[in-house]
């Protein structure tokens, strides 16, 4: 397995492979011949049009056979764009490409360097290479979405009214598609890149119960906390998750087939910074759950916290025994500024505990942050929690292969701490991680966080020197 940086190559195994990116994205394939350039509608697979000649889309993965491309295809280009058009990249979580062969076996991954404003991102692409085909991480950001995309593989770009259906003149290079048009391809007759009218609608579910948010601002307002506003997807969670409880007469964290509460979360479109819980049976009213939730420390700590901004929350009665089951989901929303300050704020507190011990501090290194948010994003999307990867790919690996030349690595991981504070006092507390911390030889620290899977929360710190 290769662990790619942005530029590097690898060859190929013979018949189908599948490239896929987990999370809140959409994908985009561009087929081309050796100049460059689509031929014609039929060569861009995206959610309107999933499929072609030897290319086909299917939620969040792409399969691709190049024995199947039409004549003169010697090129397939993989893009990706946030689910929820306008988003910038940079507000959502790593990028993770995973790239598996015939039988499912492993052969590249890819995680590009932060996007911050850029909306569409070419990720990777498949080019023929004498007689096989290689694949090449890419990492090219556009600002102004699909329509920059398709302007550089020679597409006519023009924006079109979506309430009017009024075709406006071509959009210039630059500048983005304006809010409420959709971006049409124009090759001979032009499909319509998922246009915004198109896109399902967010989740909702139900309201929140009346009186809920009232309540709970109250008792923020009492510590100084500001307030937090109701927020659909994470209601519509919270209503699947209560019901669900409600179902099987537990409470529990997981659903019946293994799904997490933050997984359903971030399916949901809701990509997190911080993320907090309340899951109770038994009040009968938003007051009497409100009040359970400030009756002890750590639930009263949830409803005070300052690193919450939006809420959802839901109950539904089991059938049988009447109980009435609570969610209720608190969190922020990430944002590539709230992870480089968590960063900052991991390396703050490790560098105190390093000043307390009489050593020098670390410094920060962008490239070990790449290789430790790679690292964090991956737990998630392979679902595992451990330094040695599935495919066997250790620390000092991941380090290298995102160019770090340290001589010596180091690394510990947490999942399921809520803030910086909590992770490295974890760490701190826990005898083989604190060696890490407090390691003179270490010089150099990147820091990782991604927000989802089993565990909610999931932190890397890899430590060079």
């Amino acid at each position: 397995m290769n662990e790619l940086v942005a530029g590097g190559n690898v060859p190929l195994p013979d018949g189908a492979v599948t490239l896929r990116v987990p999370g809140p994205f959409d994908l985009s394939v561009i087929v081309t011949g050796d100049s460059g350039k689509v031929a014609g509608d039929a060569d861009f697979v995206f959610y309107n049009q999933p499929a072609t000649s030897g290319a086909r889309l299917q939620g969040d993965t792409v399969t691709v056979d190049g024995r199947r491309l039409r004549a003169g295809a010697s090129r397939v280009t993989v893009a990706v764009s946030p689910a929820e058009p306008g988003t910038p990249l940079g507000r959502l979580p790593a990028i993770a490409l995973q790239v598996h062969g015939p039988g499912g076996r492993l052969v590249a991954r890819f995680t590009p360097p932060r996007p911050d404003r850029e909306t569409v991102l070419l990720l990777a692409e498949i080019y023929r290479r004498g007689q096989g085909w290689k694949l090449r991480a890419l990492g090219q950001g556009y600002a102004d979405g699909l329509a920059g995309v398709a302007r550089d593989f020679g597409v006519d770009v023009a924006e079109e009214d979506v309430a009017e259906g009024v075709t406006q003149p071509p959009v210039s290079a630059g500048s983005p598609v304006a809010a409420g048009a959709s971006a049409s391809v124009h090759a001979g007759a032009s499909p319509s890149f998922r246009p915004a009218a198109s896109r399902p609608p967010l989740p909702s579910g139900p309201p929140a119960p009346d009186g809920f948010l009232p309540l709970v601002n109250a008792a923020r307002a009492s510590v100084g906390a500001p307030p937090v506003a109701l927020d659909a997807r994470l209601t519509a969670a919270a209503h699947a998750h209560a019901a669900g409880m409600a179902a099987r007469s537990t409470l529990s964290s997981e659903h019946s087939d293994g799904t997490s509460l933050y997984q359903r979360v971030v399916a949901g479109g809701y990509a997190y910074l911080a993320i907090g819980e309340h899951l109770v049976s038994g009040p009968r009213s938003p007051a009497e759950f409100v009040e359970y939730c400030l009756s002890g420390e750590q639930t009263r700590r949830t409803v005070h916290s300052r690193s919450y901004t939006h809420v959802g929350v839901a109950h539904t009665a089991d059938a049988r025994s009447g109980d009435v089951y609570w969610t209720a989901l608190w969190a922020a929303p990430f944002s590539g500024q709230g992870l480089a300050e968590w960063a900052a704020a991991v390396l703050r507190l490790t560098n105190a505990e390093r000043t307390a011990a009489g050593l020098r501090p670390l410094s920060p290194d962008p490239l070990l942050t790449v290789a430790a948010q790679g690292h964090s994003a991956d737990m998630i999307a392979r679902a595992f929690y451990s330094h040695t990867s599935p495919d066997g790919g250790e620390p000092w690996h991941r380090a290298s292969a995102a160019g770090s030349t340290h001589r010596a690595i180091g690394e510990n991981i947490a999942c399921g701490q809520r803030t910086p504070a909590e992770v490295v006092d974890g760490w701190m507390n826990s005898p083989g991680h604190r060696a890490n911390i407090l390691k003179p030889s270490f010089t150099h620290l990147g820091v990782g966080f991604a927000g989802g899977g089993s565990a909610g929360t999931y932190w890397t710190q890899l430590f060079g020197g």
